[in-house]
């Protein structure tokens, strides 16, 4: 029995540095390749000693796959390649690859240039890395190897987002990434085969949480902004560039466009710009309805919301900010949070997960002063409010994947153990399949059935469409019931294919031979003494026209019918004990014969156990 081995190096029972390894099939897999934003050592990159203890990678990995743009899930990815050193391929859709690079570089700004922090990948590095990386289109299937395989579907979640399905031999296995199985104002929702992998790896992020309605988390949103606005205060909404940013600027464009606001909205200079020049480019990947109005109105160019300089922040009178990054962490966001925290009439809306050890996370759980490295103390008065517009699978989307592409196994990483837990009892109760939910670092290993596939010959098939009813179709409980189809397996040139035994024979030079079934039923006695011959073939005509609806029935002569295949004959002189008597004369025929081929084994065992119910 083969197997499949999970390790997750970042991402397991924790939110943040989702980086996991497969080995599957003698390849290794890296499933993502993030940064821990909640750390500021060597905690915030995976522990890559775990391939190897010194020196590159590659010998060790055949490839690295990114999901989505996210720095939890690519910002180590120039590190891996250029610092520690893999020079295989990274495969990665076209959105991922354009926004990337600028996250990354972004990142490095801040980490390298304002906190001095060593042991870091430079600008070249991100150059660099990108020229290793190899781009995939939705639904193509991607030879890595002579042996190893990817797929990738439409994730949601953001721009780009992809889930990968890899498949080497007959094991596969399917990573989620970050998805969204809800479509939203400006992204599809999810999408898969039912692929049936050997395992499904997904985030569980909203592992024990099922949203209510967005359009009423919509309308909260805006009452609570228009309300701060209205009393004086000013809002902050730490985003991060791509993806809610986006879903809450079109929210807020359309309110102020329809309500005729005067308040500034203001969104972090830079990178927006650019992000919604890549929403452009990349329009193919948006939601339906964009897809249709882009002709007619680009929604990604705002009227109402413009670029915000660090200097606004002072700017007496009420305001919306988007602020960069989304978990006030670092930035612009984390700068305007300093300036406006001491001060009641504002508020702060955190749309989103925040992940331990940042500043959203610490307000959200109602610390009241934070401090900062710089042992500056921050008194935080402004009112905090948590709203998910988070584009993630709560738990309810979780569940929905399962049942769409119907894994033999699920692995979850990328969310909290204790909402780990209960998640992990729900699939097993509902789907019956085995759930694992591994630490980082520690590794499970999964047996697999191998699956042999068989072709069909045509001749088989045509066989069975003769008998075929087709009325079937319409009868959902008929279409669920498993057919046999009978044939004979043969192996050639490592291949198994299923055909018609005449197709055996001539294909093999055999002489045919054929297995019959003789199986004698004794009449009772009173049927005997009614009917006649013709009587009986009629009696026996009737039963089986009531019990078997969808077979040809003929009427060879006055002793035999033909179901089928299976033949009824009236037989006399068979030695039956006690014959029955009519006026001091036995009757002519004493029993029946029920006669069939092996291939009619079914249908032959079928009329037998009737007539025998039916005439005894």
């Amino acid at each position: 029995m083969s197997e499949i081995k999970v390790v997750p190096l970042g991402a397991g029972q924790d939110v943040g540095r989702s980086c996991i390894l497969v080995s599957i099939g003698g390849k290794n897999v890296m499933l993502d390749c993030g940064m821990h934003m909640g750390f500021n050592d060597d905690r915030r990159f995976p522990d890559f000693s775990y391939i190897s203890k010194e020196g590159p990678v590659t010998p060790y990995l055949d490839c690295v796959i990114i999901s989505h743009f996210h720095l939890d899930h690519c910002g180590a990815l120039p590190y891996l390649t250029e610092v520690v050193g893999f020079d295989g391929p990274v495969y990665m859709t076209a959105p991922t690859k354009s926004i990337c690079p600028i996250l990354l570089e972004d990142y490095r700004k801040i980490t390298v240039d304002k906190f001095a922090v060593q042991n870091f990948f430079k600008a070249e590095d991100i150059k660099a890395c990108m020229k290793k990386v190899r781009t995939v289109n939705l639904h193509e299937l991607v030879q890595v190897d002579e042996e190893m395989s990817i797929k990738a579907y439409y994730a949601g979640h953001v721009l780009g987002a992809a889930m990968f399905e890899v498949r080497v031999g007959q094991q596969s296995f399917v990573y989620t990434g970050d998805y969204n199985m809800t479509p939203d104002r400006h992204l599809g929702a999810a999408w898969i085969d039912k692929c049936r992998p050997d395992i499904l790896i997904t985030e569980s992020t909203y592992a024990t949480t099922i949203r209510d309605s967005k359009r009423c988390r919509e309308r909260d949103f805006i009452k609570k902004i228009h309300n701060c606005l209205d009393k004086g205060g000013k809002v902050l909404i730490p985003v991060f560039a791509l993806g809610r940013a986006q879903e809450l600027c079109i929210l807020l464009e359309t309110y102020w466009e329809r309500m005729q606001l005067q308040y500034p909205i203001y969104f972090s200079l830079g990178l927006t710009e650019k992000a919604n020049n890549y929403y452009q480019l990349f329009i193919t990947w948006t939601s339906q309805k964009i897809k249709k109005t882009f002709v007619e109105r680009n929604m990604f160019e705002y009227k109402h919301i413009k670029p915000f300089d660090r200097s606004y922040a002072d700017r007496p009178g009420p305001m919306v900010v988007f602020a960069t990054p989304g978990m006030l962490h670092a930035g612009q966001s984390l700068h305007v949070f300093k300036k406006w925290a001491p001060f009641e009439q504002n508020m702060v809306i955190i749309p989103g997960y925040c992940v331990a050890g940042t500043v959203g996370h610490k307000i959200l759980n109602g610390q009241k002063k934070i401090e900062f490295e710089n042992k500056q103390i921050v008194d935080v008065k402004l009112s905090v409010e948590y709203m998910s517009f988070s584009a993630h699978a709560d738990a309810k989307g979780i569940m929905q994947l399962i049942g769409n592409c119907e894994p033999r196994n699920v692995v979850l990483v990328h969310g909290e153990n204790a909402k780990m837990d209960f998640l992990k009892d729900q699939i097993v109760k509902e789907f019956g399949i085995d759930c694992f939910k591994p630490a980082n670092g520690e590794s499970i290993i999964i047996k697999t059935k191998p699956i042999v596939q068989a072709s069909i010959s045509v001749e088989l098939l045509k066989r069975e469409r003769s008998t075929f009813n087709f009325e079937s179709l319409l009868d959902d409980k008929a279409l669920k019931k498993q057919n046999s189809l009978h044939g004979v397996l043969l192996l050639e040139q490592n291949c198994i294919k299923v055909v018609h035994p005449k197709e055996a024979i001539n294909q093999l030079g055999l002489i045919s031979q054929q297995i019959k079934f003789n199986s004698i039923l004794k009449l009772k006695n009173q049927l005997l003494i009614d009917h006649d011959k013709s009587g009986i073939i009629k009696t026996i005509y009737e039963i089986v026209q009531k019990e078997l609806d969808n077979v040809e029935i003929e009427k060879v002569n006055d002793s035999k019918l033909s179901i089928d295949n299976v033949d009824v004959e009236l037989k006399k002189d068979l030695y039956i004990p006690t014959k029955p008597v009519k006026d001091g004369i036995l009757p002519e025929y004493f029993g029946i014969v029920i006669s069939w081929n092996i291939e009619d084994e079914e249908l032959g065992s079928y009329v037998y156990s009737i007539l025998k119910e039916n005439l005894k």
